[in-house]
């Protein structure tokens, strides 16, 4: 056992939350962003600014009726499965035989998995991956060995696995959007909190909102629970970290908080309370919904990737027909939701907080 530990260790398999829950998980979230959100973001600047280049087909798969057309931004969200897996391959530290072999391993997984592909790749590529290291560099044919043994693991678990987890994270992100109209009010606050909380930890809220297809009023609720987080943090904390602070929380992320969570957790408070409250808002009174892609339903401000993916919703809906038009209402809702009730909730309970000494000078300050 000894011997075995010794081994798993030269070959950098370590079975820790660290290396799966965070690790593994953001990296998938920018796979996911590198592909699926950036084709979305391609597609639709392509739409509405007539770029010629990006609405045209640039290749075609297959022939007759069954022709697959794809533009540029179509060719990058295609590739989301082995975008995934990549990804994942690179924060496992995966050698280059291995990490090229996932290549064919997340398109494999992703295709299998269905509704639920980017969940079923996620643990996928993970198994492949320490397959394909454990078995790295240990014959003296090793350009052939990593590659068929990562591949044929990756494709072997995919075809036992990726159907039944694609499933049971299909199911699972179908019971909150069902649960999300059927009670708007409790599921608005409960989802706004639960995955604003996950967007200011160490893990991905991007990749879990991908993986359950977070989207409707779900994904809306969502989108105000992670921008709560992320102005909430930027703009109580002006005073001690000023512009630099407010545009690396604001549009970067409210992570980095957590070293100052972790000495002062009351510092949490503000922002999350404020999700309870614009989370509810958005499914009530806004019917905010993330009709884009759902990977942005737990992007928040990042990038604006959240109000992009809402904005891609709405021309998705008039597209379909489901929705006559942008209104001002559309626009005043998003603005509220995503920015303006953040930052003044934020503030406003912050600052009562301050007042009864549970925060204090520069509790708030990061090293930037």
């Amino acid at each position: 056992m000894a011997k075995f530990k010794q081994f798993l260790a030269k070959k950098d398999v370590l079975f820790t939350f660290q290396r799966y829950g965070i690790d593994a998980l953001g990296a998938m979230a920018q796979g996911l962003f590198c592909t699926l959100l950036v084709g979305t973001i391609l597609n639709i600047l392509g739409q509405q600014l007539h770029i010629g280049f990006l609405t045209e087909t640039i290749v075609t798969i297959g022939s007759g009726e069954g022709a697959v057309h794809y533009t540029v931004g179509g060719l990058a969200s295609a590739m989301v499965g082995p975008g995934i897996a990549v990804a994942i391959g690179f924060a496992l530290h995966c050698p280059p035989l291995v990490l090229f072999s996932l290549i064919p391993v997340g398109f494999a997984a992703n295709a299998m998995g269905g509704a639920g592909g980017p969940l079923a790749v996620y643990f996928v590529a993970i198994v492949a991956a320490e397959c394909g290291k454990l078995v790295s560099k240990q014959t003296k044919i090793d350009i052939l060995v990593t590659p068929i043994v990562t591949t044929l693991v990756g494709v072997g678990v995919a075809a036992l696995a990726a159907a039944p987890i694609g499933a049971g994270a299909s199911a699972v992100g179908s019971f909150v959007r069902w649960a999300t109209t059927q009670q708007p009010f409790l599921m608005g606050i409960l989802v706004s909190v639960v995955v604003g909380v996950a967007l200011t930890l160490p893990i991905s809220s991007a990749a879990i909102c991908a993986a359950l297809e977070l989207t409707g009023l779900a994904g809306g609720a969502a989108v105000a629970g992670c921008c709560a987080q992320m102005v909430g943090f930027a703009v109580m904390s002006f005073r001690e970290n000023r512009w630099g602070g407010l545009v690396a929380q604001g549009i970067g992320t409210s992570m980095l908080q957590m070293p100052n969570i972790l000495k002062n957790i009351r510092i949490w408070i503000p922002p999350t309370l404020a999700s309870a409250i614009t989370g509810p808002l958005a499914t009530c009174v806004f019917q905010l919904e993330m009709n884009g892609a759902a990977v942005s339903s737990g992007m928040g401000t990042c990038g604006f990737v959240g109000q992009i993916g809402v904005y891609t919703g709405w021309l998705s809906d008039i597209a379909a027909g489901t929705k006559a038009a942008i209104t001002p209402m559309d626009w005043i809702g998003l603005a509220l939701i995503c920015f303006i009730l953040p930052a003044v909730l934020s503030v406003f309970f912050c600052e009562i907080l301050r007042k009864w000494g549970w925060i204090k000078e520069n509790d708030l300050k990061l090293d930037l």
